[in-house]
């Protein structure tokens, strides 16, 4: 379960880093108030997993889902560019999460 709960934790980083695009600066009300909670809620999450997860990797895995997430989505909504190597460095970070989760003891 903690590792569910990190999992959607990940992608509400991810959902608040794409959100701060929308806030325009805060600027925006709905938008911010949306990236606010989805901030709340990444954090509120991270720490429950960090009960029964170790830090670093909880901490890791965290930032390496709210990363690729907020890339793909960049290259989606953004139309920023998907090249060969952007997506290998992607593929990298995705490499060391699932790396972390198999060698969680």
């Amino acid at each position: 379960m903690p590792w569910i709960v990190l999992v959607v934790a990940g992608l509400f980083e991810a959902g608040w880093a794409i959100g701060l695009k929308y806030t325009e600066g805060f600027s925006r009300f709905w938008p911010s108030v949306g990236t606010v909670a989805a901030m709340v809620a990444s954090v509120v999450l991270l720490g429950w997993a960090m009960r029964s997860l170790p830090v670093g990797t909880a901490y890791a895995v965290w930032t390496g889902i709210g990363a690729v997430g907020t890339v793909l989505l960049g290259i989606v909504l953004f139309h920023e560019p998907a090249t060969v190597a952007r997506l290998l460095c992607v593929g990298m970070i995705l490499g060391g999460i699932v790396g972390l989760k198999l060698t969680h003891a």
